[in-house]
């Protein structure tokens, strides 16, 4: 009964930790280009989660089509951000940069807050129920895992066989080799924000076919806390390395979430926290550059 208790939540740990690995592209793309760390992230998580509740409850718009709905919004809104704030602190102390996405983050929960206001809201998408043995999911849950891992693919094939993802990739080994080579480093910057920003936004998404009646102005702090555990883990500024990374800490997460709650007198929830930044100390000691990060 246990085991099978066990095997479905890590079953759950692993979809949703590909939600966790989309959710945190973004946050390691914007790092590995533009060295700027944004700790207002789960603000555009949240975004997107009420960008599919409103498609959803105005238009009857199903949260799985939102997803290209919310990376467009969301390059548009990394766009204007980039040029409008980010473009002057590129070079700036990493304080400034920390500074600046923080109070972008509150601003953007403050302005949520007053379009959407902050009490808990959601919606009801059921399209049925996977039986497999013990294990029981929702198609909404799967579906998020398939478009994670699509996502991801995609990113991968843009990187690594487009002419904009090969230069992405030259300012990320040489910012000044790539200038001398003809590539327009200031455009690549603004691609790079804005297509961060955008594939973090599309992440909000995905996390409504987890949790739909989650939805709230502040449900980024989560997220963003998450974020940093997974971008750390899979190696700062590599993207494929946080999707891998978000598997392990969803599969981490679920896992010791069912075990901690064998125990008597124990409250899991929070306990799992402590437990997932001792998991992300332990793999730092063996690794300090991370799963997949390069050598220092």
């Amino acid at each position: 009964m246990v085991g099978d208790h066990l095997v479905s939540n890590l079953f759950y740990g692993a979809l949703l930790g590909s939600v966790y690995g989309v959710a945190t592209m973004g946050l390691s793309m914007i790092f590995g280009v533009l060295r700027i760390v944004n700790v207002g992230h789960g603000s555009f998580v949240m975004v997107g989660a009420f960008t599919a509740f409103w498609l959803f409850t105005l238009y009857s718009i199903a949260p799985i089509l939102s997803i290209p709905v919310a990376l467009i919004f969301g390059i548009a809104l990394g766009f204007v951000i980039f040029q409008a704030v980010m473009k002057k602190l590129v070079d700036a102390p990493e304080l400034s940069t920390l500074l600046a996405t923080f109070a972008i983050g509150v601003f953007i929960e403050e302005t949520a807050k007053f379009i959407w206001g902050s009490d808990y809201v959601g919606f009801s998408w059921d399209i049925g129920t996977l039986y497999l043995g013990s294990i029981t999911v929702p198609y909404t849950k799967i579906l998020a895992f398939v478009a994670s891992t699509i996502i991801a693919g995609l990113l991968y094939l843009w990187f690594t066989k487009t002419k904009l993802g090969k230069a992405i990739k030259a300012v990320v080994e040489d910012r000044d080799g790539a200038a001398v080579c003809g590539i327009d480093v200031n455009r690549i910057f603004t691609l790079s924000f804005a297509l961060g920003i955008g594939v973090t936004v599309m992440s909000g998404v995905l996390v409504t076919l987890f949790v739909p009646v989650g939805i709230n102005v502040y449900m980024g702090a989560d997220y963003t806390l998450r974020a940093f555990v997974i971008a750390v883990l899979g190696g700062l500024g590599s993207p494929w390395g946080a999707f891998i990374a978000g598997f392990l800490f969803g599969l981490f997460e679920n896992g010791s979430y069912t075990l901690l709650g064998m125990i008597p007198g124990v409250e899991p929830f929070a306990l799992t926290r402590f437990v997932a930044f001792v998991f992300l100390l332990v793999i730092l000691l063996v690794k300090p550059t991370g799963l997949f990060g390069g050598e220092e």
